[in-house]
């Protein structure tokens, strides 16, 4: 069963690059690099190659989430990383792009880091099988806390934002949307027999809006930034985001834990957002529309 997992893990992966490539292809020919307006996102809704990129997107998801029941997640959740070096051969290949040495190194370290965050944490954390409703309800608030956050710096900085920060949000918002489902899911299979009853009315509100505005952030960073760096965002924040959750909310951290562990941990979170940021500055697309924008300012100077 394990090695179907790792097949189903690995077709993910192919489906999550293709699928935000495509996407990410769709929305920069829309768009032109500038920000996704409500009418062009009606428009995309439209666009053949958008859509098959959202379908290979849902089947990817649908394969991970497959994966991850059948198999540990020391086995499963470090492939994911693959979609990230998909996705940046795929879109250099598709855009007439080298891949310089920078984003190079860029990837490594969201790879290495993401899989190190990963492996680390199944090591030291235990499942909890009952969530109780304090500690669903702390975290549908700070999910909330996020999203106003968040949908505040998008309404205020529309046409300022970086392609990084609308990665960094989708990235958190889809973290909590994760541990979420995961609790729903809990609340349906518990054996009291109530399934949808069991689903508190809030949690399904946060996770419509989170996923949502994590949606409007994943497009938007389409526009400003490659595809890659979407994936490289979605693999690398949204587990480090739910593990955190976890841990501190939760409390699935072993007791037994030594403070090396811990400092470990945070390292490897560390190098992988190093290697997000890095590679939001110096992949050689993001590169290419600065001095662009430079030079269409210099033009339009007198």
């Amino acid at each position: 069963m394990v090695w179907v997992a790792v097949l189903l893990a690995v077709l993910g992966a192919f489906c999550l690059a293709l699928g935000a490539q495509k996407q990410g292809s769709a929305v920069k020919a829309d768009t032109g690099g500038l920000a996704l307006s409500s009418n062009g996102f009606l428009r995309l809704l439209r666009n053949p190659r958008w859509v098959l990129g959202l379908l290979l997107l849902c089947v990817g998801m649908g394969m991970n989430a497959v994966a991850l029941v059948s198999a540990p997640l020391t086995v499963v959740q470090p492939i994911g990383a693959i979609a990230l070096v998909i996705t940046t051969v795929v879109n250099a290949r598709d855009q007439g792009i080298t891949i310089n040495r920078a984003t190079t190194v860029s990837i490594a370290a969201c790879v290495t880091g993401s899989a190190l965050f990963v492996l680390l944490a199944v090591n030291v954390t235990q499942e909890n099988h009952h969530v109780s409703m304090d500690d669903e309800l702390t975290i549908v608030l700070l999910l909330a806390l996020a999203v106003g956050v968040f949908g505040t710096l998008a309404v205020m900085f529309r046409h300022r934002m970086s392609a990084f920060v609308y990665i960094l949000g989708a990235g958190v918002l889809f973290g909590f949307v994760a541990v979420l489902t995961r609790i729903i899911g809990k609340h349906l299979l518990d054996p009291n027999g109530l399934v949808l009853l069991n689903v508190q009315w809030y949690s399904v509100v946060a996770i419509a809006a989170a996923g949502g505005l994590g949606s409007w952030f994943v497009q938007s960073a389409y526009s400003g930034g490659p595809p890659d760096l979407v994936i490289a965002g979605l693999t690398v924040i949204d587990p480090i985001v739910g593990i955190a959750i976890g841990i501190v909310i939760l409390g699935e951290l072993r007791p037994d834990v030594h403070a090396v562990m811990a400092i470990a941990m945070a390292t490897a979170a560390s190098l992988a957002i190093v290697g997000v940021i890095a590679l939001s500055r110096h992949h050689p697309e993001v590169t290419k529309r600065k001095k662009d924008a430079r030079k269409a300012a210099g033009r339009a100077a007198p």
